[in-house]
């Protein structure tokens, strides 16, 4: 009975993600990116998370950019059923590194960045492949860029100053489709993985608080 309330919650879930694709939720006034905007100003899909840290913007951006996500088992879970339901390879192995390190290997690219406050990266990608590949765009080239058969993606990891020993991070993905073939593929993508993408989004928020506000007390008492 309980996989079959699962499997009805997920059905659910596929179902509205298909219907509200090219619907995205409208920042908030304190979740407004100007530096993001100027990369991807409009776009069909978001994915926006927040949280207070106990610890100043300088070391929660850094520790953002350090978390490795290969630590975590669930999510190892999830890439490995991303690979059983589009029959991919297994992901080749990547050096020992944090998030900013591993993406970068996997060809993303940094479009801009604010010292101690903001990255945002960006890559085009054809993400229903079954061994995804991920494509570098130069950064004054990103927000023209219509090559057909493509979806272009840009996430920041993002740290608000509060006070001298808080700040909230903040992460938000955005992405589009360059043309309506490689929209309608994506659409379908999107309804049926975004819940594991969005699952791994919300686990990396707790590691990261821990390990910015440990490093934070670390320097206050060194």
């Amino acid at each position: 009975m309980g996989s079959g309330v699962a499997a009805g919650a997920y059905g659910a879930y596929v179902a509205t993600t298909w219907y509200r694709y090219g619907r995205p939720r409208l920042p908030r006034s304190e979740e407004a990116d100007a530096l993001l905007d100027r990369f991807m100003p409009e776009y069909e899909v978001v994915e926006r998370h927040h949280m207070r840290i106990a610890a100043p913007a300088e070391i929660t951006l850094a520790t953002a950019g350090d978390i490795d996500p290969d630590e975590s088992a669930v999510i190892r879970a999830i890439f490995k059923a991303r690979e059983l339901i589009l029959r991919s390879e297994p992901g080749k192995r990547l050096a020992p590194g944090g998030l900013l390190a591993q993406t970068k290997a996997l060809g993303w690219a940094a479009l801009a960045e604010v010292p101690g406050r903001e990255i945002v990266m960006g890559a085009v990608t054809q993400p229903w492949a079954k061994n995804v590949v991920f494509r570098a765009v130069a950064p004054d080239r990103f927000a023209d860029f219509d090559e057909p058969g493509y979806v272009k993606i840009v996430w920041t990891l993002r740290a608000d100053p509060i006070s001298d020993t808080e700040s909230i991070f903040r992460t938000e993905t955005r992405a589009t489709a360059t043309d309506a073939e490689a929209r309608a593929r994506f659409r379908l993508y999107w309804a049926f993985l975004s819940l594991g993408i969005n699952l791994i989004r919300r686990m990396m928020l707790g590691p990261q608080r821990r390990e910015a506000e440990r490093r934070f007390y670390e320097h206050c008492n060194s």
